[in-house]
Formats: structure tokens, sequence, C-alpha cells
């Protein structure tokens, strides 16, 4: 069935507009379609489930698969088609058992408060399909209302993603799901005011800052505090299973049962600040870390051999020809065809992964990419045990600015800007970073100020919580009343739905003068940058030249 997409959710949009045939990141438009049909009925669902809320009634079940619903269609986590449709079906058991429930606890409630959505069932794929292409991004709306739809839409997405994270390690705030129950069933009744829409994206950020403190205290109870460690960026001689993504216990789990195999498992991409935590440096055979960002895994995952394990995004889909197109496993939210999946969890036992240790104990070791190490591990704990030394370099004028680099990598040319930028700050800057923006810089030799390393990462972009905790204790340390008086400058790289709600966080703390690049969102109407721009002084990049001086670090 021939189907037409629109989708401009990440930030490699087609043209800086949307992509309306073939995404960028590489689904194709019958896989966009099918996700916006799993959209519409997650919608349904979470309409069943604000009443539920209403009466007191745990959902926790139906939490779950919302979570991880939102989380699939993520730009660059699931290309699986079945993946999406088993979902969908999914969908349709759920709002039956939920409406069942409903009608239980409350004989008297009117099925006539719930939206068509709430009740739609399809027998067939090409009906989903039908359903998908009826209710996408709505062209039909006015632009800025439809901006500001869409805006809350990725902004939820994106804390759905964190929340998932947090439920795996056992960690949840029902405050979090009754507040996309409450998205959902506002967005579906179609009567919000443009100002009701704005005050619910700024409250969405309220729940991001919750969610990511909710994530962080979920990965610190566990693993511990991150520490400063240098990391290996060589390989060893033994085969080996790269990680790629940012499920943390899923790396426990291969850890865990790998440790006698007689292989090394290494990490890529956002799992590097993994080696960061206490936890994990009692497993001698977690090696080190392989390669660089995202996007570069076509050429750099040919040279590994070995089996690659994506936990969640960022997944770049392989050519035909690919020498690793059968090394591939996804798990999780994550899905590729012809990809081996590792089933999730089933009744409190950990996720099996024996098929992948032995595929890795029958393949090569991996082929050396770069020498050298990385140091990090600086998150808001272990910067704040260096508050002494970190405000005396302040006081003594040897540190004049923070710069909070954070954010995502892309495969657009003008993202060299980041690592321009970096290499041209004054010697009396100190980088904040997390996120996979970190790729653009972490290698340089830029030295370090009394042994502060001038580039300090607090770890993945689910670790953006830190830079916020770092912010507003030096704010106190101080003795400031505004973020905004801190000696912090913030060029954040964006690249997709996690990184709209750790901006829509930052907006919420009331941080002002972020730079966005290397492009603003495609969902942004002029009108509703305008609003941003006035109350936040929003802007974008230009020359590294020009913002240095915008920045007054030169």
């Amino acid at each position: 069935m021939k189907t037409n997409m629109f989708c401009y959710q990440c930030q490699e949009a087609a043209k800086g507009i949307g992509c309306t045939t073939q995404g960028v990141c590489g689904k194709d438009s019958e896989l966009a379609i099918l996700m916006d049909a799993l959209i519409y009925s997650v919608k349904g669902l979470s309409n069943i489930l604000y009443h539920l809320n209403k009466l007191d009634v745990p959902t926790q079940i139906y939490d779950e698969f919302i979570l991880e619903s939102l989380f699939k269609t993520v730009t660059n986590v699931n290309f699986d088609p079945q993946s999406i449709i088993n979902s969908i079906y999914r969908s349709f058991e759920l709002k039956k058992t939920a409406l069942n429930k409903l009608q239980d606890v409350d004989p008297s409630f009117s099925l006539e408060q719930l939206p068509a959505s709430s009740f739609w069932i399809a027998t067939s794929d090409e009906e989903i399909l039908k359903i998908g292409q009826l209710h996408g991004v709505n062209t039909d709306y006015d632009e800025d209302h439809r901006s500001l739809r869409e805006t809350l839409m990725y902004g939820v997405k994106g804390m759905a993603a964190y929340a998932y994270h947090a439920l795996h390690l056992g960690k949840s705030d029902k405050e979090i799901f009754h507040f996309i129950h409450r998205v959902f069933t506002s967005l579906e009744k179609n009567n919000l005011s443009n100002d009701e829409l704005l005050t619910l994206i700024l409250e969405c950020g309220e729940k991001g800052v919750r969610t990511m403190a909710l994530l962080d205290e979920a990965h610190t109870n566990r693993y511990g505090h991150p520490e400063v460690t240098t990391v290996s960026l060589g390989v060893r001689n033994r085969p080996g299973i790269l990680v790629s993504g940012h499920d943390l216990i899923d790396l426990e789990e291969l850890l865990e049962q790998s440790k006698d195999a007689g292989i090394d498992i290494y990490t890529h991409g956002e799992m590097l600040p993994a080696h960061y935590y206490p936890f994990f440096k009692k497993y001698t055979h977690f090696a080190g870390n392989y390669g660089n960002s995202w996007w570069q895994q076509r050429e750099e995952f040919e040279k590994f051999n070995g089996p690659i394990l994506f936990t969640t995004n960022c997944i770049v889909p392989p050519f035909e020809n690919a020498s690793y197109k059968d090394r591939i496993y996804t798990t999780g939210a994550t899905g590729l065809p012809n990809a081996t999946y590792i089933p999730n969890r089933k009744d409190g036992k950990s996720k099996d992964f024996s098929q992948i240790i032995r595929h890795a104990q029958q393949c090569q070791p991996p082929l050396q990419l770069e020498e050298g190490q990385i140091v990090g591990g600086f998150a808001h704990h272990q910067v704040l045990s260096l508050a002494d030394k970190v405000l005396a370099a302040v006081n003594s004028g040897k540190i004049k600015k923070f710069v909070v680099m954070a954010g995502c990598d892309g495969r657009h040319k003008e993202r060299q800007y980041y690592t321009e930028f970096a290499q041209k700050l004054p010697p009396d800057t100190v980088i904040l970073t997390a996120g996979c923006a970190k790729y653009r810089y972490i290698k340089l030799p830029l030295g370090n100020i009394d042994g502060i390393p001038r580039v300090l990462d607090a770890g993945q972009c689910n670790d953006s919580y830190s830079l916020a905790a770092v912010a507003l204790k030096l704010k106190e340390v101080l003795g400031l009343d505004d973020i905004n008086k801190l000696p912090i400058v913030y060029n954040i790289a964006w690249y997709e739905q996690k990184a709209v709600i750790v901006l829509l966080a930052l907006l919420y703390l009331g941080v002002k003068n972020i730079h966005l690049g290397p492009t603003l969102p495609a969902f942004l109407s002029p009108n509703v940058l305008k609003i941003l721009q006035e109350k936040f002084q929003i802007n974008t990049t230009s020359t590294v030249e020009e913002d240095l001086k915008k920045f007054e670090l030169v």
C-alpha cells in the first residue's frame, strides 16, 4: 500500500522542513505511518487511564507499555515494522481491559467522554495504515497551534524515554505517568488554546526535570555515583561484544553473564559513561570504548568483527552489503528487520544474552581504530566534591566562564562548528558536557586549569540532570539570586526528542540565552519561535567568531 508520510521531529528533517517520502534517519514512509498509528492508539489508551487515575486505580502495566511505545517512535530507535504492528495490536488488548476496568470501578461512567481513539481496534494491517495516515502530523491546524502541539508531543516522547530507563531500574513516579495521560487527553479533545498549550509545554519541562532526577537516582542507587575515570580507546586480543545505546541494566546483565566466557565487552557511543560508575569496574573484561558517536557506525562496525548490541537509539540501518549486518542484536524498544531480537525480562529474571555471547566466541578480535584515553565522570556529585577547588579557580579568575556544550551529535557537516568552537575557546573556560555531542571535542588536547580538565563530561544525554544540578549548586555557592547571573553560557547541539525534553527542562529552570544548533527545530513556527526568543532569548548558532563575541569569550 502506497503511503505518504510527514515527519519533522528530528534535526535532520529534509530541507529543514520535513521528510515526506523517506526519513533521513532511514525509516520508510510505511514505517512512519505505522508509528503515527501507534501514537494515535496510545493516546486513546491514555485517555482511559486518565479517568482511572482520577479513581486512584493503579495503571502500571499500561504505563510500562506506553513508555516503551513512545520510545519506539523516537528517532533512530526502531526500524522494524512488525515490532510497531505488534505494539499496535497489543494496544488494542490493553484498551479493552482498561475500558472494562473503568466500567467495573465506575459503572456510571459515560463512555461518551472518551475520544474515538480509545475505542479504535483494527482487524488488518491495511486498516492500521489508513488510520496512521489520518492521524499523523495534522497540517489542517493553524501553523502555530500545530507547532505547539508537536513541541509538546516531542517533549513527552523524550520524557517517556528517560522514564522507561528509570522504570527498568525499579524507579517510577505516578505523577509522570499522570502527566502523560493528561497531555494526551488534552490533545485528543482538540479544544486547547495556544496559551494552554504553552502552559503545558512549560509544565512538560517541569516534569522533565523530575524525570531526569528520578533516572539519576535510579542510576546512582544501583551503580554508585560516577567518579573520575580514564577510559581506554584501544582494543585487546580477544573477541568482543560492542554495546551501544543507553540502557545500563542491559549492560549489567550482559557483563555478569559473560564474565567467564573468554570475551571482552566494549562500549560505543552513548554507552561510554558506563565506565564512570564504580559498579562496573569490578568486571575485568569490561575493556574500553570503541569508536565515536552514532552516525559513524557504518564504517566503524565493519572493523569491530564481533556482534553489536543495540540497547536503545541510535541505530543507523546498515547497507545491504554491510559485513556486520548479521552481527546486529536488538533488545528493549529497539528493532531492525532481520536483526536478532533479545526478548524482554519476564517474571523478574534477567534477559538471556547467551546467544550473543556464543556468537562473540566465534568471532575475531576487533581491529584497532585508535589509541589513547578519555577522561570523564564529572557528574554532579563528583563536580560538587571539587566545589572548593572550582570556586577557588573562579574567584582567582583562572576560570572565567563555563560553557555548556551538551546535547547530540549528528551527520551534518555544519556540526564541525562545535569542534572549532571548543578549539577557539580561551584557556580560562571550562566545557560542561553530556550526551554524544562530546565526541566533537572530548578527544582534543584542551588541557586543564589547576588540575581541573577543561572538558567535564557528566555522561549520557540521560545524565543532563547533572548539568542542571551543578548550575543550581554554583548559584548557591556564589550567592546569586538568578541562575542567569552565573558565569555559564549555553551552546547546545540537538538532534532528537530526548534533546527536546532537556531544552524544556532548562526553560522551566529559567535558563535564558540558550544558543541551539546547528539549526533550529523545523517544528517551531516563526511565531512560536518569536515567543521563545522573547521569553527565553533562545537563538541559533552563527559563525564561531560571531558566537564567541556574543558570549563574551574573546
